[in-house]
Order: structure tokens, then sequence, then C-alpha cells
């Protein structure tokens, strides 16, 4: 079931309808020439960068690392786990390309185990797994802080996302009752369409 919804946005996202695991389905997506979500951060994370403190940093379901290659270019050791390895590749590609070094890990993150106490900065963006929520805590350092940003329900009634997985978007309000324990420094929900 899990694997399926998530080829469904997939779908959504691409157009395109020969999908076969989770795994493929990411290979597929990111093998194309052009970066599917391009080379620029995400704003969210540029915005916000002043507030991270230098070190090692996580990013979760890296993709083509287009954050993970800013936070590098910032001076931070980054390190990203995604599941797909064109994906990983590609991240590696826009590293070089901008002259940093980047750590890539190719893991399942329904399987993954984010190491204890590790991190100044975890990023997590357009990715929702809700099981890893208390490792992403736990992975932080002291003073360490969360970079999160994906959808809503509410993106639902945006055209293109009538397919989308409820079980893959957020509730309004989740997000600040799942890190109620942590001390949140921004906290927003738009929906820009």
């Amino acid at each position: 079931e899990n694997s399926r919804s998530r080829t469904t946005r997939l779908m959504e996202l691409t157009g395109d309808a020969d999908f076969g695991d989770e795994r493929t389905a990411w290979d597929k997506t990111y093998s194309r020439q052009d970066y599917v979500f391009g080379k620029d951060p995400a704003p969210f994370l540029v915005q916000h960068v002043d507030k991270l403190t230098k070190g090692r940093a996580l990013d979760i379901a890296v993709g083509e690392g287009r954050n993970a290659v800013y936070l590098a270019k910032k001076g931070f050791q980054v390190e990203g786990v995604d599941i797909s390895v064109v994906g990983l590749k590609k991240a590696q590609k826009l590293a070089a390309e901008n002259g940093v070094k980047i750590q890539t890990i190719n893991s399942d993150l329904n399987k993954y185990k984010i190491k204890p106490g590790a991190y100044s900065v975890i990023l997590n963006f357009y990715y929702l797994q809700r099981a890893i929520i208390p490792q992403i805590k736990a992975g932080l350092k002291k003073g360490g802080v969360v970079v999160f940003e994906t959808h809503t329900v509410e993106h639902l009634k945006n055209p293109g996302a009538a397919g989308w997985e409820k079980e893959y978007l957020l509730q309004k309000d989740e997000l600040r009752k799942a890190f109620s324990d942590l001390e949140i420094l921004h906290y927003s929900e738009t929906n820009d369409g």
C-alpha cells in the first residue's frame, strides 16, 4: 500500500505511468536530463539559513541535492540520504559543479537509522515519514535545528493534486504538535498553489 500511494504521487508529478517499486520510481523520476526540482535551494531554507549552527548536517530524502549543496557551500559538512542512486549521482554532480563535497548514502529511509546526537542541522524537504520524527529529534546535538517543509492537506485544493494520498500530507498544525517538545523558531502553513 505504502509504495503504491507514493507511486501515485510520482505519476502525478511526472505524468509517467511506468513505475515498479519506490526505488525504481524515484530512479526513473531523477533519470531525466534536467533537475526535476531545479538546482536552486528551497527558498524557505535560504530565508532561515542564518538561524542554523555550522557543523554536521543531515538532509533526509536529499534527492538531487539542491539543499545539501547549498548548505555545503555555506560551510556545513553535509550527509544526504536517499533511496535513489540516480538522484544521489546527480547530487554529487551538482556538488562538483559548485566546488563542494557532500557525503551521500543510498538507503531506504524506512530502514535507515539516524545517528543520535550527531547533527547541528537536519533538513526534511518534501518527504513525510512520521515514524522517523523521533529519530530526527534524537539526531540533533544540543542547540541543533530541524528545517522541515512539506505539503499539507490544503494542497489537495490545488489543480493537479487530486490524486495525492492524504497519508503523505500533513494535517493542520500536525507538524507543530510533532515538534512541540522543541523550541519553535519559525512555523507557518501556507499554500502558494
